[in-house]
């Protein structure tokens, strides 16, 4: 049996009360400023599209913790992405985790590319958003 690939996760430290990156991380409008457009609502079970570069992307709420945790099922191959929010007294730490990859050699029906080609990749592509793009977008 093939072993599936890894979660990708990234964690930065954000200088923004835990209030202020939770209203980014739980609102189509804050999603849309640091990641893609969507029609996002902070509802559990709630239906949603994320208009990806491979065409719009089913997704489906799959756990609220306010303000700490938000868990959605993105598209059709059994991925997840959670955002975790930890008050760190003035800062807020931010946890990004992608994951449900197959193994790397089970091909991404969108993509039409390989796991470990789509994973490998966007590995890079949350280190840009996470760490540049989510952290910019928030504290200014």
């Amino acid at each position: 049996m093939k072993e599936n690939l890894p979660d990708i996760t990234q964690t930065v430290l954000v200088e923004a009360p835990i209030q202020k990156v939770w209203d980014y991380v739980s609102t189509a409008e804050g999603i849309s400023a640091w990641f893609m457009p969507n029609d996002f609502q902070a509802q559990e079970g709630y239906e949603f599209t994320i208009q990806s570069p491979f065409g719009p992307s089913p997704c489906k709420v799959l756990e609220i913790d306010e303000p700490h945790k938000l868990s959605f099922q993105w598209d059709t191959d059994g991925w997840f992405v959670t955002f975790l929010l930890k008050e760190n007294g003035a800062q807020t730490e931010f946890t990004l985790i992608h994951g449900g990859w197959k193994d790397g050699d089970s091909i991404v029906s969108k993509a039409k590319l390989p796991n470990s080609a789509v994973h490998s990749k966007m590995e890079q592509g949350w280190i840009g958003i996470v760490q540049n793009k989510f952290k910019q977008v928030v504290e200014a």
